[in-house]
């Protein structure tokens, strides 16, 4: 996770002029960039956020599979990568994957900005505890109602319902969505081809 751009009023470094300091100008400074790659927005820090790797395309190809039994998708709903989820004017998060609904769809394209309910994240290499605490915290101020982090390594899947709430999911477990997408189920096994 590498760090574009700090502000100095914040005391997390030096903001070099010209730099964003809202979402707004965020957005503006990052249309005019000509970039490969999908940055966050902190508090004035632009992060470069690493793109999914294709070894997580297997990752994503069960989730998929997954999500194509349920409801939701049978309404238009879509669990889409890396779309935008506004906080605030301070804050702008970009989860692997996130559920909308065909109405916030519709929403999104007549230019409103909408916020999922559901967010998946895949742990990343060069993500520490304190990462994964700040966007928990953002996605749940954003008005996300469950997050979900999945850790390859350790082959686990960590489902906040809150940010201080949080259930592990292991070998030989199933997690649902509830109450976003409560059939959509993954069993960990086959997820991480356990067994």
């Amino acid at each position: 996770m590498e760090i574009v751009a700090n502000n100095k009023s914040t005391g997390r470094g030096f903001r070099p002029s010209g730099k964003p300091k809202t979402v707004a100008e965020f957005e503006v400074w990052e249309s005019k960039r000509h970039s490969d790659y999908n940055y966050e927005f902190y508090y004035g820090e632009i992060i470069k956020k690493p793109a999914m790797k294709q070894n997580e395309l297997i990752l994503l190809r069960y989730l998929n599979e997954a999500f194509l039994l349920t409801g939701a998708y049978r309404l238009s709903g879509v669990l889409a990568s890396e779309v935008d989820v506004f906080v605030d004017e301070d804050r702008k998060r970009i989860p692997d994957l996130a559920f909308f609904t065909d109405e916030q769809v519709l929403a999104a394209a007549k230019g409103e900005k909408v916020v999922s309910a559901f967010a998946i994240e895949i742990l990343s290499d060069s993500e520490t505890l304190r990462h994964i605490e700040k966007k928990v915290q953002d996605y749940f101020d954003a008005g996300v109602q469950l997050v979900w982090y999945i850790t390859a390594k350790s082959k686990r899947i960590y489902a906040y319902n809150a940010v201080n709430e949080v259930k592990i999911y292991s070998a030989g477990e199933s997690v649902t969505a509830a109450p976003v997408l409560p059939d959509f189920e993954i069993d960990i096994d086959k997820l991480f081809f356990i067994g």
